[in-house]
């Protein structure tokens, strides 16, 4: 599919961008599930509650469920609050993300949070990654545990896309901020895109590469999903004309890392970042271009694991066991 409009929608967007606040998403408005969306594949594995702003997926017998945006949208802040299956999830994937796969099947653009479950007493791990323009042989991975437990209540995960910046939050605290950079070429996402959110078996690779799997035996896993936010440039998929929220209720909208933000995530990444591909000296020799290396982000994950991120022998002790992260931990991030 072509796109001779793109010119004028990033005006348009970059218009919005201009206009909008740094501020959580308190003021946006929540929308119904039938509103903005429309279930992808799993039958009755999908329920939407009474309310119809929050959605059961459910994973059962090796089938998943999930749901998409009925828009296609070119930047914005799409947003939900997430509780996870509890218990041993090992090879359990709950992933919410944007992607055009469907429409650029060799050139498509992604932007993922992916949950990726684990065996009992183990915490979730978060991955977040980027695609642009089919650069899917360039994996952009970061993994992070978090200072809570996110089976036991609702969190808040966010991604603010705009056409310089992309910005992952969790429960309004930025945890990775990915710009657009020359050195990046054609590889930043830049073309309209669907929401997704999905649960499904990843037993070949979630955990620990697959030689952890789905146990059925403590199915159904069921992960909630609430507080629905789609806020952003919709497009047309035919004529291909954007359609923006408008600018009042868009001021809630963060624009980029505020310095007290900044604070919190470089906390965040100093005590929960397990993985960044911009380390990885196996998988790179030479850290991809885009890369910015920080010192301190460097040293931590060569002590974690020296294999991947140094140039030592993987030892094993305590140093690499991790407990579920304390209060203290959630009170200084």
């Amino acid at each position: 599919m072509g796109c001779p409009h793109l010119g004028f929608l990033l005006m348009v967007c970059c218009f919005l961008h201009a206009l909008l606040a740094s501020a959580s998403h308190g003021n946006l408005p929540i929308m119904a599930f039938d509103e903005g969306y429309t279930q992808l594949f799993g039958d009755d594995h999908l329920v939407v509650h009474k309310d119809g702003k929050t959605v059961h997926l459910s994973l059962d017998e090796r089938t998943g469920s999930g749901f998409v945006s009925q828009d296609l949208y070119l930047h914005g802040y799409f947003s939900a609050s997430i509780k996870l299956p509890a218990d041993y999830t090992a090879g359990v994937v709950v992933a919410f993300y944007m992607s055009n796969g469907d429409m650029f099947e060799k050139q498509h653009d992604e932007i993922d949070f992916e949950f990726l479950g684990n065996i009992r007493g183990k915490d979730w791990r978060i991955q977040t990654n980027i695609y642009g323009n089919g650069s899917t042989s360039v994996g952009r991975e970061e993994r992070y545990y978090l200072w809570f437990d996110p089976s036991e209540d609702f969190h808040q995960y966010s991604i603010l896309w705009t056409d310089s910046r992309i910005i992952f939050y969790v429960d309004n605290i930025p945890i990775r901020e990915f710009k657009r950079t020359e050195s990046l070429g054609g590889d930043f996402p830049a073309k309209p895109m669907t929401l997704y959110a999905t649960i499904w078996d990843g037993s070949d690779w979630a955990t620990n590469g697959g030689k952890y799997r789905v146990n059925y035996k403590y199915a159904p896993y069921i992960t909630e999903f609430s507080d629905l936010v789609l806020h952003g440039c919709a497009v047309d998929p035919i004529e291909h004309l954007a359609k923006c929220d408008n600018v009042q209720s868009s001021q809630a909208i963060p624009t980029g890392v505020t310095p007290v933000q900044r604070i919190k995530m470089e906390n965040f990444r100093k005590k929960q970042m397990t993985y960044s591909y911009c380390y990885d000296r196996i998988r790179y020799k030479v850290p991809p271009p885009e890369c910015v290396i920080n010192p301190q982000e460097a040293e931590r994950l060569r002590v974690f694991d020296p294999v991947t991120f140094g140039k030592g022998r993987r030892h094993h002790g305590k140093r690499h066991h991790r407990s579920r992260a304390s209060q203290a931990d959630a009170t200084s991030i």
